[in-house]
């Protein structure tokens, strides 16, 4: 990935929908393949590729500042299941923050306008998995109020994975 140049002005975080197909995109996703890929055995990789991402259950957002894009996230929806008392959820997928962009909270800005999106489709429950040995991911989770929880939707209980849900608001 080519070093990001991040805007020196105080231009605003804006964080929209967008298609992740976009070449600025796309080479944030493929840092983020990396890095999971050099932490966990392919097995433990649950990741949607782009074509994935374009489905219509998926909406998938990045936070740019200047037009510059820092960041990514995406919600897909689900059905309930007997794992989750057969209430729908929104599935957090594809969180990532160029590491040249981290520890200005932009994490949690995409993370908000995805429960957001959650909320709004009148579902009340947030899900994610992630990984053991993504500490910034896990106090990320944590410090927003999801809790741990068993693994859901298919997801194996791998001894990689962390799966966290938290209740939206109405």
């Amino acid at each position: 990935m080519p070093r990001l140049v991040l805007p020196m002005n105080a231009a605003p975080l804006a964080i929209r929908i967008e298609r992740p197909d976009q070449p600025d995109v796309t080479a944030l996703l493929d840092a983020l393949d990396g890095y999971l890929h050099a932490l966990y055995p392919p097995h433990a990789n649950h990741i949607l590729d782009v074509q994935a991402l374009l489905a219509p259950d998926v909406r998938f957002v990045v936070a740019r500042r200047a037009g510059v894009a820092l960041g990514t996230g995406a919600v897909r929806g689900m059905p309930g299941g007997a794992d989750t008392d057969f209430e729908p959820f929104g599935e957090i997928k594809r969180m990532y923050v160029a590491p040249q962009a981290r520890g200005r909270r932009i994490a949690e800005q995409v993370l908000a306008v995805l429960e957001e999106m959650v909320v709004a489709d009148g579902v009340r429950w947030a899900m994610l998995e992630t990984g053991r040995d993504q500490a910034e991911a896990l106090r990320l989770y944590e410090r927003n109020g999801y809790t741990r929880r068993p693994p859901f939707a298919g997801y194996p209980d791998n001894g990689s994975s962390v799966f966290y849900a938290k209740r939206l608001p109405a």
